[in-house]
């Protein structure tokens, strides 16, 4: 299999879940509008693991190379979140192989028709046909990215 040096993926890591690193969670919601008065309540702690790792055997981290998906907030170097045992529905974004190639795109669904779909209008759809060799390899749950 070939990683797609034009715009979808750079690299694959498998999620370990097995080092557990907690920090606190405020237990209020941070206005993105206008300040508000701070708050002392810690509602908690958040390891990071529990909150974007669902399903552990079936969870990995794949990096992000091209522009395709800017327009969905994935950007190049951006961490994707891929939860293999996810079933890919209409609208949802997918890490897809097509012809032997991994690449990350919003799934369309019309008829029996299926579309990878980027989410920047200097890309076109593809349309999968019936020759091409086209896998779901997984759902994009998450994306992280530095600001």
């Amino acid at each position: 299999m070939r990683l797609k040096t034009d715009g979808s993926i750079k690299s694959i890591h498998a999620a370990s879940t097995e080092s557990k690193i907690s920090r606190p969670l405020i237990g209020t919601s941070v206005p993105a509008g206008f300040p508000s008065p701070a708050t002392d309540y810690i509602e908690g702690n958040l390891d990071l693991n529990d909150y974007v790792v669902k399903h552990k055997a079936s969870t990995f981290f794949v990096r992000v190379d091209g522009f395709s998906m800017i327009n969905a907030g994935i950007f190049p170097d951006d961490i994707l979140v891929v939860d293999r045992s996810l079933e890919a529905t209409h609208n949802r974004v997918i890490i897809a192989i097509v012809n032997g190639e991994l690449t990350v795109k919003r799934l369309h669904i019309k008829g029996d028709e299926y579309w990878l779909v980027p989410d920047n209008d200097e890309f076109q759809p593809v349309r999968v046909s019936e020759d091409s060799e086209f896998f779901v390899w997984g759902v994009v749950t998450f994306v992280v990215h530095k600001l």
